[in-house]
């Protein structure tokens, strides 16, 4: 075990340089930093003034240079100013100008992940107090969509072709074939409208005080997590994610029913409940395991559309706020984040096969 998990440690690590430099180089390219150049000294600058920015910010260096500065193995740049004082990313950092005052390197493996151009703070207080947010998200999401995934697979799978699995098989995989973005605007507008849906018809009623019965708008969940300004967007994240978790407990748990030590159990006389919860269910959740720690991130990856459109300002609302900014620090810390949390949350599925199924072994 102890092998197996320094070999998946050292290809988590290659990954992780392969996959942040490609975010690089696409972050870097020309045409994004003359972008960033006219964003921050102003759009109508003149091409000239636009090489002098770039020259005086250290972008004019190879690229292979500036991915070695900003994960911290090479020396971050530094420029002498005309009244003799040093500037440069890591005198930035520091806030002095003496020369000798900072340190030669400040990058990724010194802890210093840039400043945010979108934001004007640096770019770990951003991402860690919006993680935190779609943590809570996430959270609230997986205790909804995991359960209630496991029951409508396990309920399907357990008599293959009847009505009920038919039934539960249609919605899993009429959910999964609507996207967030259409489930949304349809939860909004049937739910948290004062015009249509539902909300006028119980005001009228008497039965609500306030104008809508849920909130629309999940920004005032950061201070004050309610069952009405948070169920909206954790129905529409979970309600997407629950049919392909379900459709793979289904498939798993037909599988496993057909199996020759079921049929024993049930000539032995073995009731049917016990049958499917002491014998069938645990190996039929080895699939779904797998399913259910991807969905982990997806839902870091795939909630830009949901945070958007309920204006709830996480992980995704930022991603979305520094692809459309502009904001290279900003994005270069959440693509070294997405790639963390893919990596270790397959790893994690993998140890949990040895547990799950004790006829697999690491070799």
């Amino acid at each position: 075990m102890l092998v197996f998990l320094a070999r998946r440690i050292g290809v988590m690590v290659v990954t992780a340089l392969c996959l942040t430099f490609v975010v690089f180089y696409l972050t870097n390219i020309p045409a994004k930093l003359e972008t960033l150049a006219k964003t921050q000294a102003g759009s109508r600058i003149s091409d000239a003034e636009v090489a002098s920015w770039l020259d005086r910010n250290g972008y004019n260096q190879p690229m292979l240079v500036r991915y070695g500065e900003w994960l911290g193995i090479a020396r971050g740049w530094t420029r002498e100013t005309d009244d003799g004082t040093m500037t440069g990313r890591c005198y930035r950092l520091t806030g002095t100008t003496e020369p000798g005052a900072a340190p030669a390197r400040c990058g990724l493996m010194q802890g210093y992940w840039g400043n945010s151009t979108r934001f004007r703070a640096p770019v770990s207080d951003v991402i860690s107090a919006r993680l935190g947010a779609t943590g809570i998200l996430m959270l609230w999401v997986l205790i909804v969509m995991v359960p209630m995934a496991l029951v409508v697979g396990v309920l399907a799978g357990m008599r293959e072709g009847s009505r009920t699995d038919r039934t539960l098989s249609t919605f899993a995989i009429a959910s999964t074939a609507t996207p967030e973005y259409v489930s949304g605007v349809v939860f909004i507008a049937l739910l948290a409208s004062s015009t249509v849906g539902l909300s006028p018809l119980l005001v009228s009623w008497g039965w609500i005080d306030g104008p809508v019965l849920f909130q629309g708008n999940a920004r005032s969940a950061l201070e004050k997590i309610t069952f009405w300004n948070f169920a909206l967007p954790v129905m529409t994240i979970a309600l997407y994610g629950m049919g392909y978790v379900a459709r793979i407990t289904r498939a798993s748990m037909t599988e496993v029913m057909t199996q020759q030590y079921i049929r024993t159990a049930r000539l032995k006389g073995v009731s049917f409940p016990n049958i499917v919860l002491r014998h069938a269910l645990r190996n039929a959740l080895i699939a779904p395991f797998t399913v259910i720690m991807l969905q982990i991130p997806w839902l870091l990856n795939g909630v830009v559309i949901v945070e958007v459109l309920f204006s709830y300002p996480g992980f995704g609302w930022t991603l979305f706020e520094a692809a459309a900014n502009n904001d290279i620090e900003l994005l270069l810390a959440a693509s070294v984040v997405a790639v963390l949390v893919v990596l270790i949350t397959q790893l994690i599925s993998d140890i949990g096969y040895v547990y799950l199924n004790p006829r697999i072994r690491v070799s």
